[in-house]
């Protein structure tokens, strides 16, 4: 047998033209296109991914337009490996094109480098090498491609397993290493509020709030148009805000309206602690003006007074906490308002031994204070994989022996992967411990280096797991 670990650092720009090629899709889930369900680009990417892994000498399966596997080894049992290729929308602010990837210091920048397109590649070229070195397999391995992990409904991967059917164990590499023991449950809701009509005076009125691009990223821009028969005490208001709190906010006369943005700084709905949510700006700033709609006013007032720039909902009755996975995260990821009603769309991680009921028991009576209402969109229970699991220690023997590091334990994440889609799975790398987590910002990037040593770990992996010695 040969030394699979040779035979993957010789396609290392290989692997980098792959991934760049990739990452010219920009995969954002859409509107269904025909049969399409999750929109031309996505299926764009798919299509090349599948062929790709064909050229290479898999097995490959679609099941239809929702996903699909490419496959090595035989045996009964089966290994599955999940990633995923939509990416978050790119928002702004990048120093070069986020879907043309660029190579800047041993680091490969673009949207879906580091989530979820390079771990993707790295698993490719980890199950090559280790067909091309003569390893015999006695079990088999899917690397399943998923199409709408980003969107949160994960109909795609529930579509193909229907198709397809479950494996019996596998990882995810869309994480940290050394791997994830828990994630936390997630849920996603709106809370909304009905706007009585405008009374017949010209006082200041609200048209229009609009701000964030995923529930499950930290609102990185928001607008507000209002409109008003005088501006100028707006704008001064605007400008001692901005002097006081040192938050980017700017305005503008739009025709007869006036037009107000507010920046913040993106970050992963899981980590809001790393960016600023520019939402939570916009209201912070809206609070300090008087709407001639009591009810646009008490929108303002509640988001202000129950949840502001809080990361835990301890101002609305959610601060829950546990031993295992610590505090509840709160995000707000959306806002929506026009002169009806408003809505604010939260992105929820809890405890991993809570319930969705235990959050929602806890944030009614505040909403009943305001006359808010809760639409409730999805959910996903949390995972926790026990110490003792075979596959949880097979997997920490391999990063410890492949990387030196037999301090960093298991973690817990309030990330959300598609190791909880199906039973006795993990999240397992690609990000080391101390790196810099990039997905879901700008100037997203996976380190070249680090890539390939992922890489490296996932094919001894699969040859503990899979292979006979």
């Amino acid at each position: 047998m040969k030394d699979y670990r040779e035979i993957l650092a010789g396609y290392r720009e290989e692997m980098i033209e792959t991934l760049t090629e990739m990452i010219g899709f920009r995969s954002v889930v859409s509107e269904p296109a025909g049969e399409l369900p999750f929109g031309e680009a996505v299926e764009e990417v798919f299509e090349y991914t599948i062929e790709k892994c064909k050229e290479m000498g898999f097995d490959v399966f679609r099941a239809g337009h929702y996903g699909g596997h490419a496959e090595a080894g035989e045996g009964e049992e089966c290994m599955g490996i999940l990633v995923h290729l939509d990416v978050v929308p790119e928002g702004d602010g990048w120093s070069s094109d986020p879907f043309a990837a660029e190579i800047r210091n041993g680091r490969l920048y673009g949207r879906g480098s580091n989530d979820d397109k390079g771990p993707a590649v790295a698993v490719m070229y980890a199950l090559k090498a280790l067909k091309e070195s003569g390893a015999k397999f006695n079990r088999r391995v899917r690397l399943i491609f998923g199409l709408d992990e980003e969107a949160g409904e994960w109909e795609g991967i529930e579509k193909y397993f229907e198709i397809a059917g479950v494996p019996d164990f596998g990882f995810t590499p869309d994480a940290d290493f050394p791997l994830v023991q828990a994630e936390m449950g997630i849920l996603v809701f709106e809370i909304v509020k009905k706007f009585r009509k405008n009374r017949d005076g010209v006082g200041l009125r609200l048209k229009s709030i609009k701000g964030g691009q995923a529930y499950n990223m930290v609102a990185d821009k928001c607008t507000a148009v209002i409109t008003d028969k005088d501006y100028s005490r707006i704008k001064s208001k605007l400008e001692e805000f901005s002097e006081r709190t040192g938050y980017e906010i700017s305005g503008r006369a739009r025709g007869r309206s006036f037009e107000i943005k507010t920046a913040g700084v993106p970050a992963h709905g899981a980590r809001p602690q790393k960016g600023l949510n520019a939402v939570s700006v916009m209201m912070m700033f809206l609070q300090e003006l008087s709407f001639e709609n009591d009810d646009v006013n008490d929108f303002v007032k509640f988001y202000n007074e129950k949840i502001g720039f809080t990361l835990h909902g301890q101002k609305i009755g959610a601060d829950f906490e546990d031993e295992i996975s610590g505090r509840l995260i709160w995000n707000t990821g959306l806002v929506n308002a026009d002169e009806e009603s408003g809505s604010f769309t939260i992105n929820v991680r809890y405890p991993v031994t809570g319930t969705k009921e235990a959050v929602y028991e806890g944030i009614m009576p505040h909403l009943d204070e305001y006359g808010f209402g809760v639409i409730k969109c999805e959910h996903k229970e949390g995972i926790y994989i026990p110490s003792d699991s075979p596959l949880l220690q097979t997997l920490m023997e391999v990063y410890r022996k492949q990387t030196g590091d037999y301090e960093t334990a298991p973690i817990v994440t309030g990330g959300g992967t598609y190791a909880r889609a199906m039973k006795n799975a993990v999240a397992y790398g690609i990000k080391f411990p101390g790196e810099e987590a990039t997905e879901h910002q700008k100037d997203e990037y996976i380190d070249i280096d680090n890539m390939m040593k992922g890489a490296a770990i996932f094919a001894e992996a699969v040859y503990r797991l899979c292979c006979n010695d």
